[in-house]
């Protein structure tokens, strides 16, 4: 158990021009300096295959702030109105389709201007470094993250969504895992 106050961040380089994974290292946080999260690993991939259901349905973008912790999660996301039902019945449904497909979880390193040409890097510290960690979820997801992930999406549990709410171009998604 890590000491309170410290976090856990993931180091990544190139040596050689190949991609190498450090081991994790617990560092104090400082003000100002950017760090990897500590999250949940079955959490953090579901909150990737919501932030994929939500682009594929309603083509807004992922989550442009998140909260995710074990016990129950948050995405907030640019848009024009609240969720009805039937949105939020079928965004549940279809995370949980994903989930159930048995989705390997991979990782792949790509040089940043390549992942400019892919993705969206504006949330990107500067200092990232040249070499981006992208996270796949089988064929349905990728995006470049920091985090720690399940190896296969039958890792993870019932995708559940507690609440929406809308305010002021702002949809929050309230979610947790539930067990079967």
């Amino acid at each position: 158990m890590r000491p309170r106050g410290l976090v856990q961040i993931r180091v990544f380089t190139t040596i050689k021009s190949l991609p190498y994974s450090f081991s994790s290292f617990i560092l104090a946080p400082k003000k100002g300096r950017m760090m990897a999260k500590d999250y949940d690993p079955a959490m953090h991939t579901a909150e990737h295959i919501l932030n994929q259901t939500m682009v594929r349905m309603f083509d807004k973008g992922r989550s442009f702030s998140n909260h995710i912790e074990k016990k129950k999660s948050k995405c907030d996301y640019h848009f024009n109105r609240p969720l009805s039902i039937d949105e939020t019945i079928e965004i549940e449904s279809r995370v949980n389709e994903v989930i159930k497909s048995n989705q390997p979880v991979s990782e792949e390193f790509i040089s940043k201007e390549e992942a400019a040409k892919q993705f969206n890097l504006s949330r990107l510290p500067e200092d990232s470094g040249d070499t981006l960690r992208i996270i796949k979820v089988g064929s349905y997801d990728a995006c470049p993250c920091s985090g720690e992930h399940v190896k296969n999406t039958n890792e993870i549990s019932t995708f559940k969504i507690i609440s929406t709410d809308y305010n002021e171009g702002v949809l929050r998604v309230r979610f947790k895992l539930i067990d079967n």
